[in-house]
C-alpha cells in the first residue's frame, strides 16, 4: 500500500511538470492544419448552380433548391413530388407555431388558387404570437433552461420565467440574432437600467447550481459556477466542444486548455444578482404576512426535533400548510452584474481540479480563431463579457451564423446539414452541403440575423415542399437511407409539448394565455414526495391555468412531467442539441391510460357531440379533421363506424365517443407529421 502511494505521488508529480512545462505554454502558435478544419474557416461565397435541362429550372426556383439538386444529381437522384395541400398546411402549422391546423385553415389554403396562397399561409404564421412560443422552445432546450436548480435541493428560481418571456418576445419580434446574443451574454453591462436587457442576461446563470449548503462562494461552487457559464457559450453560441478542454488540452480540436480557461477569466466578476422590482410599501406588506407564518414554522421545526415519531407526519403537514400560506416572492429580475471586488482570478487548473492552480490567465477568445499574436486582457477591463459578445457576433467568426442557420434547418427537417448541431468539430458530423451552409449563413449576416428570413429562404423552396412518402424499391433509399441528401421530406413524430398542445388543441380546451408565471399542474402524489422539499410543488390553484401552453409549464429539473418526459423531453442539466424521438411501451401505456391524454379524449367527445349532432358520420369526419388535417379514408370512417355503433350498444353513446376520441389520439395521422 505504501508503495503503490508513492507510485500515485509520483504520477501526480509528473503530470504536474508535465502540465506545467506544457499546457500553461502562453499563446502557442496553431498550426495551418488546426486552422484548415471547415468550420474555422471564414465563410465561402458559392455560386449558385445551374441547370441547362427544362426540368431542373423548374424545380430549382431558389438558391436552396439549386444546392439540393446539385447534390442528388450528383449521386443520380431526383428529389419527390410535392405534397398534397392538407399535408402541407399542416406540416408548415407545426413547424412555425406548434399547433395542428384548423380544419377551416386546411380548407382556406386547398382552396385557395391564387400564386401567392403558400406566401400568404407562412407570413401569417410568422406573424402569430404562437409563433414565438414554438421557437422560443428551441432555443430554451439549447441554453438549458429551467427554474429550479438541480442537484438535491433543486431550489426555485421563482423569477427565472422572465427569461423565457424574454425569448419568445425575441423571437416575435424578429430581434436580430446579434443583437440577442449581446443581450444575453452583457445585458448588464450595456443597459443596466433596462429590465429587459437585465432579464436576457439571467443567460448567464441558467445552468444547474449545487447550493452546498447554501455557501455560494466557496471554491468549488464558485468553479462549478464559472464551468456553467463558460461551457454553453461553445456548444450553444459557438456549435464547440470547448468544455472538453476543462482538463486537459482538447484531445481532437485545436482548443488548448489555456483557451478554455482564458474563455472563462470574461467571466470572472460575474456574479448572480436578483434586481428588485418592488416597492417599499410592497415590501412592508409582504413581510407583515411572511413573518408571522416564518416565526410559526421556526417554531414548529425546533419543537418538531423533540415529537416522537408517530408525531412526525402531523408536524410536516402543519408545516407544509404554513408553507402553502407564504406569500408568493416579491417581484426581481433573475439578472447577473459584474462585482470587480468579488472577481476571481482565473488559472489553469490541473487536471481541472481547483485545488491544484496553475498560472493566471487573461481574457481571449480561442487561439484557432485569432492571430498567433492576439494579446490577453488584463483582469480589469471594464465590461469584460461586451467585449466577448462583440466577437461572438462579429461577422467575421465563422462558427456563429453556421451555427444558428444550421439549427434552424434542423427544425425544418428533422436533422441539420450538420448533424451535431453542438459540434462543429472534428468528431462531428462534416457538413452534407457545405456550400448551402455557407450561403445560408451569408444571408443570415446580409439580412441583418433575421431568423424570420432564414425561414422564408427554407419555407418558399421546393425541398421543403416534397411529400414525405418512400416509394417501393426506391433507389434513393438504398443510396440514402437516411435521407441525408434531402430527396424527399422527413417524416417525423411530434415532440412531447407538441404533442400535449396538439390534444388541448383538437379537445378545444387549450388556455391561449401567455407569458407570466410558470403552471404547475396536478401530477401524481408519489412523485411530489419524492422531492427534497414536497412543499415545492404548489398546484397552480385556477384549474382553467392547467390548460396552457406546454412552454409556460415549470421547468423543475428535479421533476419532469411524466407525460412530456415518456416523449422525450429532455433534462435541461445540460444543452440539447436535438429532440431524440424513441418508441417504446410506456407511450403506448402513457397515450392509453394517461390523465391527460383520457381527460382530453373526454374533451374532445363533447365537443364531436356539440358540433356535429348525433350523426356518427359527422363526428368521424370532423375528428380527422381536427386531428389529421383531413377527412377520413373510406376504410378509416367504416372501422370508427363500426366500432361506434358496438360499443354505443355496450356502453351508452358518450362512453363510445370517448373511446373512439381516445383512439384518435393514438393513431400515427395525429402523431406524426409528414
Amino acid at each position: 500500500m505504501l508503495f503503490r502511494g508513492f507510485l500515485s505521488t509520483l504520477a501526480l508529480a509528473i503530470c504536474s511538470a508535465t502540465f506545467a512545462a506544457e499546457s500553461i505554454a502562453p499563446l502557442a502558435a496553431y498550426t495551418p492544419v488546426e486552422r484548415r478544419h471547415w468550420a474555422f474557416r471564414p465563410h465561402a461565397h458559392p455560386e449558385i448552380p445551374k441547370f441547362s435541362e427544362a426540368a431542373d429550372q423548374k424545380w430549382a426556383t431558389t438558391p436552396i433548391d439549386a444546392f439540393i439538386l446539385a447534390r442528388l444529381k450528383k449521386e443520380g437522384l431526383r428529389p419527390s413530388p410535392p405534397a398534397d395541400g392538407a399535408t402541407l398546411v399542416r406540416r408548415v402549422c407545426f413547424d412555425l407555431v406548434g399547433l395542428p391546423a384548423t380544419p377551416a385553415q386546411v380548407r382556406s389554403f386547398v382552396t385557395d388558387r391564387s400564386p401567392d396562397a403558400w406566401k400568404n399561409l407562412v407570413e401569417r404564421l410568422l406573424a402569430n404570437p404562437h409563433y414565438g412560443e414554438r421557437w422560443g422552445q428551441h432555443w430554451l432546450d439549447v441554453v438549458r433552461f429551467s427554474e429550479t436548480d438541480g442537484f438535491e435541493y433543486d431550489t426555485h428560481r421563482p423569477d427565472a420565467w422572465r427569461y423565457r418571456d424574454y425569448v419568445i418576445r425575441a423571437f416575435n419580434n424578429d430581434k436580430p440574432y446579434n443583437q440577442f446574443l449581446l443581450e444575453q451574454l452583457a445585458g448588464d453591462e450595456i443597459a443596466p437600467h433596462e429590465d429587459e436587457d437585465l432579464i436576457a442576461a439571467g443567460f448567464n446563470r441558467l445552468g444547474p447550481l449545487r447550493k452546498n449548503a447554501g455557501n455560494q462562494e466557496v471554491a468549488s461552487s464558485r468553479n462549478e459556477v464559472l464551468t456553467e457559464m463558460t461551457n454553453i457559450v461553445g456548444s450553444a453560441l459557438l456549435g464547440v466542444t470547448l468544455g472538453c478542454a476543462r482538463c486537459h488540452d482538447h484531445k481532437f480540436d485545436p482548443f488548448r486548455q489555456s483557451d478554455y480557461y482564458r474563455l472563462q477569466a470574461y467571466f470572472a466578476a460575474t456574479h448572480g444578482r436578483d434586481v428588485p422590482r418592488y416597492t417599499p410599501e410592497q415590501q412592508a406588506a409582504w413581510k407583515a404576512k411572511a413573518e408571522p407564518l416564518e416565526r410559526e414554522m421556526k417554531r414548529l421545526r425546533e419543537t418538531k426535533k423533540h415529537a416522537k415519531e408517530e408525531e412526525q407526519a402531523q408536524f410536516e403537514k402543519r408545516l407544509e400548510d404554513l408553507e402553502d400560506k407564504m406569500p408568493s416572492p416579491l417581484p426581481a429580475l433573475f439578472s447577473v452584474s459584474d462585482d470587480p471586488v468579488m472577481r476571481t482570478a482565473i488559472h489553469l487548473l490541473v487536471r481541472g481540479d481547483y485545488h491544484n492552480q496553475g498560472d493566471v490567465v487573461g481574457m481571449r477568445p480561442p487561439g484557432v480563431l485569432l492571430s498567433d499574436n492576439a494579446p490577453e486582457l488584463p483582469p480589469e477591463t471594464r465590461n469584460p463579457r461586451t467585449i466577448l459578445a462583440r466577437w461572438v457576433v462579429d461577422p467575421q467568426n465563422p462558427l456563429t451564423a453556421r451555427v444558428m442557420v444550421n439549427r434552424i434547418w434542423e427544425y425544418h427537417f428533422g436533422r441539420g446539414i450538420v448533424a451535431t448541431p453542438n459540434d462543429f468539430g472534428r468528431m462531428g458530423e462534416r457538413p452534407t452541403h457545405a456550400d448551402l451552409l455557407d450561403y445560408l449563413a451569408n444571408e443570415f449576416v446580409s439580412s441583418g440575423y433575421s431568423v424570420k428570413h432564414i425561414h422564408r429562404l427554407i419555407l418558399f423552396s421546393n425541398a421543403y415542399r416534397q411529400s414525405s412518402a418512400v416509394p417501393e424499391k426506391a433507389e434513393a433509399l438504398e443510396k440514402d437511407p437516411d435521407n441525408k441528401l434531402i430527396w424527399r421530406f422527413n417524416r417525423r413524430r411530434l415532440e412531447a409539448e407538441d404533442l400535449r398542445d396538439a390534444m388541448l388543441a383538437v379537445a378545444g380546451n387549450l388556455n391561449p394565455d401567455a407569458g407570466g408565471p410558470s403552471v404547475m399542474v396536478p401530477i401524481e402524489k408519489e412523485l411530489v414526495n419524492a422531492l427534497y422539499k414536497p412543499s415545492q410543488w404548489r398546484v397552480t390553484p385556477n384549474p382553467a391555468q392547467h390548460d396552457r401552453r406546454s412552454v409556460y409549464l415549470i421547468a423543475k429539473r428535479n421533476l419532469r412531467l411524466p407525460f412530456l418526459e415518456v416523449f422525450d423531453a429532455p433534462d435541461t442539466l445540460v444543452s440539447c442539441p436535438r429532440r431524440e424521438s424513441t418508441t417504446h411501451a410506456p407511450q403506448v401505456l402513457e397515450l392509453l391510460n394517461g390523465t391527460c391524454s383520457n381527460r382530453e379524449a373526454k374533451v374532445l367527445a363533447a365537443r364531436l357531440a356539440a358540433e356535429s349532432g348525433r350523426s356518427y358520420r359527422g363526428q368521424i369526419d370532423l375528428a380527422y379533421r381536427l386531428a389529421a388535417g383531413r377527412a377520413p379514408t373510406q376504410r378509416e370512417l367504416q372501422l370508427a363506424l363500426n366500432f361506434l355503433r358496438k360499443e354505443a350498444k355496450r356502453a351508452g353513446g358518450q362512453k363510445a365517443r370517448e373511446e373512439f376520441a381516445l383512439a384518435i389520439f393514438n393513431l400515427n395521422a395525429f402523431l406524426y407529421v409528414n
